[in-house]
């Protein structure tokens, strides 16, 4: 299904020509050319739009589903490196579905056997995950193109409006995310959404780090340090089973620095062979507080450091498992299994089924916020 749509939208796209915008040879200080992503889909513009900084940072955003496309950071010698996987046009991104940097809504992570209930009305979703529904659908936001405006050389404004209706979730939602590139080298997303009948959001960013600037290099020895006491199991369809559970003597215990892959194929823990290695949801000890660390991913090669920070109260932390070596990525590398993470800052998967759990309920009147902060540095 997610296949036909994305060939529904190859069918229907027009390359616009060279603007005076993008000259012919000049790109992006991560090897992008711009004039790859000025398009239309389905009589919609894409761009490429790129933040700077004074410290020499920058970061490249596609209106197509929002999407991180670069991250160009330095390292611990000085040299700059791209620290997130993409593609070099629009072109690809509809060939290759994927989540790759992309704005996931409505509702990231899954919602169990694809439906929910508000006020005694149940709605139905398509089922695109072990018969769940996951990242909002195969017409999820990651497929959509928001309206974009470039506000400063550092502000970049993203609207879409989601009908009534669209991928099964009620309500005419407005949707607004922010990326703000700070002149401390952290990247601000900022997430406010409006609705005009109650229903359900769950807004989140699906970058793939690499840490290494090396698309080639595995996560293994990545370290990672998850501020979280607990986190939530999932069975065989990785769906969550309701429980909140201790990582104390487990694997899954990253309040310490550990490398990703020290203990991710430990077939003797029965979550690990669920989830093919991490993707799980952590609970935070942070508290929404957005001035605390909540994760601390870092390459030992490279020194770059990223310190995640977020108003959320849980974390998916996902480990690339079911990466094939089937995508060619940005500069024709393929992307091997594990060559990534994601630290996805959410709400808990399928909320909307567990009440006890922080609730994803927004309703007319209301204004829904979340905010997450990527911070760079390095370490040497």
């Amino acid at each position: 299904m997610k296949k036909m749509f994305f060939a529904a939208i190859a069918a229907s796209l027009l390359f616009v020509g060279c603007n005076e915008k993008a000259p012919v040879g000049k790109l992006t200080e991560s090897g992008l050319d711009k004039k790859n992503f000025e398009t239309e889909v389905n009589g919609k513009k894409t761009d490429l739009y790129v933040l700077t900084n004074p410290a020499g940072m920058e970061v490249c955003i596609t209106n197509l589903g929002g999407r991180i496309v670069s991250i160009m950071v330095p390292d611990k010698d000085g040299n700059k490196k791209d620290v997130v996987l993409g593609f070099d046009s629009i072109q690809d991104y509809i060939n290759i579905p994927s989540n790759y940097g992309a704005i996931i809504g409505r509702y990231g992570n899954r919602i169990g056997n694809g439906t929910f209930q508000i006020d005694d009305v149940k709605y139905d979703l398509p089922k695109n995950n072990f018969g769940h529904t996951l990242h909002g659908g195969d017409k999820g936001f990651h497929t959509v193109i928001f309206d974009a405006k470039l506000a400063a050389d550092n502000i970049l404004e993203l609207t879409y409006l989601s009908k009534d209706g669209e991928e099964g979730f009620p309500g005419n939602l407005n949707v607004k995310v922010t990326y703000i590139l700070g002149d401390d080298n952290a990247l601000q997303i900022k997430y406010e959404a409006e609705t005009d009948k109650p229903t359900v959001v769950n807004l989140t960013n699906h970058s793939y780090f690499n840490m290494d600037g090396d698309p080639t290099s595995k996560n293994t020895d990545w370290l990672l340090t998850l501020h979280a006491d607990q986190y939530t199991p999932i069975d065989s369809t990785f769906m969550t089973t309701g429980e909140i559970l201790t990582v104390e003597g487990t694997p899954m215990d990253f309040r310490t620095p550990t490398a990703v892959g020290a203990r991710i194929d430990d077939a003797t823990f029965t979550q690990l062979v669920n989830g093919k290695g991490y993707d799980h949801n952590w609970v935070l000890n942070t508290g929404g507080d957005i001035n605390k660390v909540a994760a601390t991913l870092e390459s030992p090669k490279t020194g770059i450091v990223l310190d995640v920070y977020t108003t959320e109260p849980g974390m998916q932390f996902y480990a690339g498992n079911f990466m094939q070596g089937t995508d060619k990525g940005k500069k024709g590398i393929v992307y091997q299994h594990r060559t990534a993470v994601c630290l996805e800052t959410q709400k808990y998967p399928d909320t909307p089924n567990k009440k006890d759990w922080p609730t994803t309920t927004l309703r007319p009147g209301e204004k829904y916020q979340s905010e997450t902060i990527f911070k760079f540095s390095v370490k040497k």
